[in-house]
């Protein structure tokens, strides 16, 4: 059976509502609120939600949090972790290749 991928672009001048991240995730919408309310998603975000707006970058990590929590059986902290980690091994990887060093 192959693999079905599934992709949503965000261009710069538009950004995902709630209902729309929360749909692209395949969650409910209290996942989405749960994780911006403890700072996970959307930092700094403040006001009704119903006002939120989310990047591209927004849904990446929300789907890397959705996927480790599914795949591990991981609370929303332990994926955010696992996230902010991954991410900042990716930063480093890229500022060394920048530098040339392999």
């Amino acid at each position: 059976m192959e693999a079905i991928l599934t992709a949503v672009v965000v261009d710069d001048d538009a950004a995902l509502t709630l209902a729309e991240l929360a749909q692209a995730c395949a969650v409910e919408q209290d996942w989405v609120v749960a994780r911006v309310r403890t700072g996970i998603l959307l930092d700094g975000a403040a006001g009704d939600a119903g006002g939120w707006r989310f990047s591209s970058a927004d849904l990446v990590r929300a789907r890397r949090l959705c996927q480790i929590e599914r795949a591990f059986d991981a609370n929303d902290d332990v994926a955010a972790l696992v996230v902010d980690l991954s991410e900042e091994i990716r930063r480093l990887r890229g500022k060394l290749s920048a530098a040339g060093v392999k």
